[in-house]
């Protein structure tokens, strides 16, 4: 059976280097790897790359929807591809872990991440992996929600690349070595 990888994130040029997509540069981190082209699917408003690890096919995805509007985009996608929930992959980026971190879990609640409620509605359960990748919270009183959809400084861009490259190495190990050996490997490294 097939895995999709959904990268969260929102579309267009104005959110593409924010902390909010980090999700979306997995899965574009993944398909850079494999030398793979995203291109727009038939009928659904997503991009789509398809790749194999391990002997397993993973198709990438990232939505043309807004993060809170695109988890019915990313069902249509597993449904065309004949991917049950529990071969979904949502990466996505998670205020409540320290800038970089990375953590894998099955299942749970979406902890008001929005993109979550999206999939969870979209998919009708909330039982798929989560790679989350740490971003950290704001200092001081700034909003959350504003964090996390400002442009990410210049000065980080060097570590956001290296974080896109940790949760790439996430998923491939979520794929490889299943979820509680992924998270021994992983969740030691921080």
């Amino acid at each position: 059976m097939a895995w999709l990888i959904a990268g969260l994130g929102n579309p267009g040029d104005r959110y593409a280097t924010t902390r909010h997509n980090l999700g979306a540069m997995v899965a574009e981190e993944l398909a850079r790897e494999a030398r793979a082209k995203f291109r727009k699917a038939r009928f659904v408003p997503v991009d789509i790359a398809e790749i194999h690890e391990s002997g397993e096919r993973l198709v990438l995805a990232r939505s043309h929807r807004y993060m809170n509007e695109a988890g019915p985009s990313y069902a249509s996608i597993a449904k065309k591809h004949h991917i049950d929930p529990d071969h979904v992959i949502a990466v996505h980026d998670e205020l409540d872990l320290p800038p970089g971190a990375i953590r894998l879990k099955f299942g749970g609640g979406n902890n008001g991440h929005n993109g979550l409620r999206s999939l969870q509605q979209g998919f009708g359960t909330p039982d798929f992996f989560r790679v989350r990748v740490g971003v950290g919270r704001p200092a001081g009183r700034q909003d959350p929600a504003d964090f996390v959809l400002e442009p990410i400084p210049k000065r980080l861009e060097a570590d956001v690349a290296i974080w896109a490259d940790r949760g790439a190495f996430a998923v491939r190990a979520l794929i490889e070595e299943g979820i509680e050996a992924a998270q021994n490997r992983i969740h030691g490294a921080d």
